[in-house]
């Protein structure tokens, strides 16, 4: 379970950044899409959060699944913000942490499903 311990602490990580990146937006006035990162780039970590205290090995890869999901939905978010340039920043330090999360998970969901196959 180490490689659960250090993907918790990524994606609170990642929380905590897309969370003052949101706060960036909205001073610039980007509500629509700020709104929608926000969530997504949140849910990432509560999902893994609540897939740490997973009832059995389906609701853990069920968890870890969702934050997945909602890592590449933040992906997409974060990629729409840096092309449209409706707000003029970098972006590539909160889409490589992304990816490097998305990674993770894929590999943590591959990992649970190819151990406990159904």
């Amino acid at each position: 379970m180490k490689t659960e311990n250090k993907i918790l602490e990524k994606s609170f990580d990642f929380s905590l950044q897309i969370i003052q990146l949101y706060k960036i937006l909205v001073e610039n006035k980007e509500f629509v899409l700020s709104k929608q990162l926000l969530r997504s780039g949140t849910s990432i970590g509560a999902n893994i959060e609540e897939g740490m205290a997973a009832q059995s090995r389906k609701d853990f890869i069920s968890k870890m699944s969702i934050a997945s999901k909602e890592a590449r939905e933040t992906r997409y978010w974060l990629r729409l913000l840096d092309k449209s340039k409706l707000v003029e920043l970098d972006y590539s330090v909160y889409l490589n942490s992304v990816e490097h999360i998305v990674n993770i998970l894929t590999k943590i969901v591959k990992t649970s499903i190819e151990t406990n196959p159904q």
